[in-house]
């Protein structure tokens, strides 16, 4: 069976050679005789994986000292709960609710204090974002938070909201290491690594360091404290020491390829063809607001239902799978992550025009 274009939206496609890499040293990693899969997170070998990890990570993001990065378990929506446990401490937050997950992290903050909604573009099936530049932003809000690239929408934040001098706050997972990105502007940016990064299970954050103290909501649980992990470099407990490896080997090659810079250019390019093609087609239509679409994530649809699914199924037997959209909008969605090549997206292109002469 040879590979095939993998368009899901994550887990999802990671980089050929990383896969390859991470083969030949499955039995025995760098001459140690054994797999990082069944090494310990306290060995000397570990140690080293993790700390050339977070370097490259800091390298390709130009991450300032004054910001930890931490390598956690429970996902991205784990987040939802830690960061008003941990940054709540007016009780106040703003949330701008532009998708599904914004939305999931809106309602967890209610059971910790005041969340207000300050924007939102839920009346348009969250289709575009909302303007920024202006929001009620509350005086005593302790942050201000946003889901920058939304993964089932297609949406993405092409200028960060103002804030109004409060901190932001950022959920990142679908664009996470898409494009260069000012980490200052941000109180904590953070992205769970399966969509453009690594293998599921596993969050990174990075959170400036004055935000990480002991004063937390009360009941905060020890494992769900920024410091407990800030102050035992990731290793409080036993990490996802197998994803942090292979994330640290994607971080190489990120960087081997020339870094964000060189990964948003790629990466406008492939998107390019998908939205040319797109807005020029009788058959296929993208739903999103075109000022606001993702380079990472895009859906479309043919508006029959039985045409999609026809598309879907055919689309999987040519070898470009995962085309299905997310349950709660249907149609179709192609994740072109960093990992897909370009090669991937012209082969759909290929695909779809075909399948729309045979449609007509």
């Amino acid at each position: 069976m040879s590979r095939v274009y993998n368009f899901s939206a994550g887990p999802a496609v990671l980089p050929e050679v990383v896969l390859k890499e991470v083969a030949e040293e499955m039995m025995d990693y760098n001459g140690t005789g054994m797999s990082v899969m069944e090494m310990s997170h306290r060995s000397a070998a570990f140690q080293q994986i993790i700390d050339e990890a977070e370097q490259d990570l800091r390298d390709l993001m130009n991450i300032p000292d004054n910001y930890k990065v931490l390598f956690l378990q429970g996902g991205a929506s784990q987040q939802f709960a830690m960061i008003p446990m941990n940054l709540m401490k007016n009780k106040v937050a703003d949330y701008i609710v532009t998708g599904q997950w914004a939305k999931k992290a809106y309602q967890e903050a209610q059971k910790y204090g005041k969340a207000n909604k300050i924007a939102s573009s839920e009346d348009k099936t969250f289709s575009y974002i909302p303007d920024c530049s202006d929001l009620p932003v509350s005086p005593d809000a302790d942050y201000v938070y946003i889901c920058e690239n939304n993964t089932i929408y297609g949406t993405k934040f092409k200028e960060l909201p103002n804030t109004k001098g409060k901190l932001l706050v950022s959920d990142v997972s679908s664009c996470f290491l898409s494009e260069p990105v000012d980490v200052t502007k941000y109180g904590i940016i953070y992205g769970g690594v399966q969509k453009n990064i690594g293998p599921a299970g596993m969050v990174i954050v990075i959170i400036r360091e004055d935000l990480i103290t002991e004063d937390v909501l009360p009941g905060t649980p020890t494992m769900l404290t920024y410091k407990t992990h800030a102050d035992a470099g990731s290793l409080y407990n036993t990490p996802n020491a197998y994803c942090i490896y292979v994330c640290g080997k994607v971080f190489k090659w990120l960087k081997a390829m020339g870094g964000l810079e060189e990964m948003k250019r790629r990466n406008e390019e492939k998107a390019k063809i998908l939205y040319d093609f797109l807005d020029q087609s009788k058959l296929f239509k993208g739903t999103v607001v075109p000022k606001d679409r993702s380079l990472m994530n895009v859906p479309f649809v043919t508006g029959d239902k039985e045409m999609d699914a026809k598309f879907v199924k055919e689309a999987a037997a040519a070898g470009l799978v995962n085309l299905k959209g997310h349950r709660s909008v249907g149609g179709m969605r192609a994740s072109i992550y960093n990992a897909m090549p370009r090669e991937g997206v012209e082969a759909l292109v290929a695909f779809m025009k075909k399948f729309e002469e045979e449609n007509a």
